[in-house]
């Protein structure tokens, strides 16, 4: 059985899990696109070929790509799973007990291959049988819909397999997400690991999520998570990670031995800074992009440590590029600022995800050519930048980083 487990950042990435935009990335309309957090609609064709291109480049660099909609699909084929999903998905809660009934049946007339891109991607009212409205709905929930209205939402930010779930060490955190546009992405998630013939006998742990529950504000999204390695864990508190969330992490990394610190990094609540990984990801064993307008020396940031009985104990540091080194074993660290440190540019390519590249192996990442100064100083300092397009991608707010969920890396 094929190995589960990230030990590093930077580490040789053996497999990965991507999403293709399609279905989801079609349903993004100016009236809709904020509230499916989005700033802006994309070209889905061009989209895509971006996204073909990245993956073939993982490909090309030895790296084993798995598709999220075909991961699913091969998932609903578990009777067993598929009736668990569609609990989830079509719940009394959702649409009401009548409803329900009715969106249930809808959906598995679906093949698997073709309910796994509705659930990602969406059903609209109207996408279904003119015929079948004829007679439905009964509902009161289905008679207050529109004609552009959704009855499974899309989820396009499946495109950023990263934050759904993180695989720290030996284990998954499938995790509970901040905006409600997103939380449905987590069932999906869920599916995968534990019934997918890849997954469902796999010698890992589940650190968080697992349960079925509210997790009301102890949220967590894996933008914000970094295995550093040898046992450290570097975490932003973010607009979608709570100081909660990283103690709840940390207290079952701690108690299974997976981790021995964890150092939480305030970044404040800007959109710009949504996740850890916009604002610093770390590149070699001793180099770390970084934006300076939002981490810098001065950032605030704990240190997280297993105690007595299960506790944790919480200590506040001080000179954060100090912690970085400690973190990576190094006496000291190399800081790659954003837009080469052009204060214009920086700001520029930030947004553009200068900062959001995905390290392959150490001193070797992918990132979005469109960042120009950015890849020259990270070249400067002996990093190999792999350029892939990122117009229409990038429109997204996410790099190379965000569109991938590494399973297997090697330590460092």
């Amino acid at each position: 059985m094929s190995r589960l487990y990230v030990g590093s950042e930077i580490g040789k990435l053996n497999r990965v899990i991507l999403h293709r935009p399609q279905l989801g990335l079609a349903r993004l309309t100016p009236s809709n696109c904020d509230e499916l957090l989005f700033d802006d609609v994309l070209r889905i064709g061009k989209a895509g070929e971006e996204h073909d291109k990245f993956h073939n480049t993982l490909v090309e660099h030895d790296v084993e790509v798995f598709l999220l909609n075909d991961l699913l699909a091969e998932t609903l084929a578990d009777p067993e799973a598929k009736k668990w999903v569609l609990d989830q998905q079509c719940s009394e809660l959702r649409f009401g007990a009548t409803m329900a009934r009715e969106v249930r049946s809808y959906m598995e007339e679906f093949d698997n291959r073709e309910l796994s891109k509705r659930l990602t991607g969406g059903v609209a009212i109207v996408d279904i049988d003119p015929e079948l409205l004829k007679t439905t709905p009964k509902s009161l929930k289905g008679h207050m819909l529109q004609e552009n209205s959704f009855v499974i939402e899309p989820l396009p930010n499946h495109l950023f397999t990263r934050d759904t779930s993180c695989w720290v060490y030996g284990g998954v955190s499938v995790n509970p997400m901040a905006k409600p546009a997103r939380r449905r992405e987590t069932v999906h998630l869920k599916a995968i690991y534990q019934f997918h013939p890849m997954f469902k006998n796999g010698d890992f742990e589940y650190w968080y999520g697992k349960e079925d529950k509210n997790y009301e504000g102890a949220t967590i999204e894996g933008g914000d998570v970094e295995v550093i390695g040898r046992g450290k864990v570097l975490i932003g508190i973010s607009e979608r990670t709570t100081p909660q969330g990283i103690e709840a992490l940390a207290r079952s990394l701690f108690a299974n031995g997976a981790a021995n610190e964890v150092v939480a990094v305030d970044l404040g609540q800007s959109r710009a800074a949504m996740h850890l990984d916009t604002v610093l990801t770390m590149l070699d064993h001793d180099a770390f992009t970084y934006y300076p307008a939002v981490v810098n020396d001065d950032s605030r940031h704990f240190s997280l440590t297993p105690g007595d009985d299960g506790d944790v104990i919480v200590h506040e540091r001080q000179s954060f590029f100090k912690t970085l080194a400690h973190l990576a074993g190094v006496e000291r660290v190399r800081m790659v600022p954003t837009g080469g440190g052009d204060i214009f540019a920086a700001e520029r390519e930030q947004w553009n995800d200068a900062n959001n590249v995905l390290t392959i192996r150490p001193g070797v990442v992918i990132g979005y050519e469109r960042n120009h100064y950015t890849i020259d100083r990270m070249q400067k300092e002996g990093i190999k930048v792999i350029a892939i397009p990122g117009d229409e991608l990038g429109r997204g707010r996410g790099g190379a980083r965000c569109m991938s969920c590494p399973i297997d890396r090697d330590d460092i």
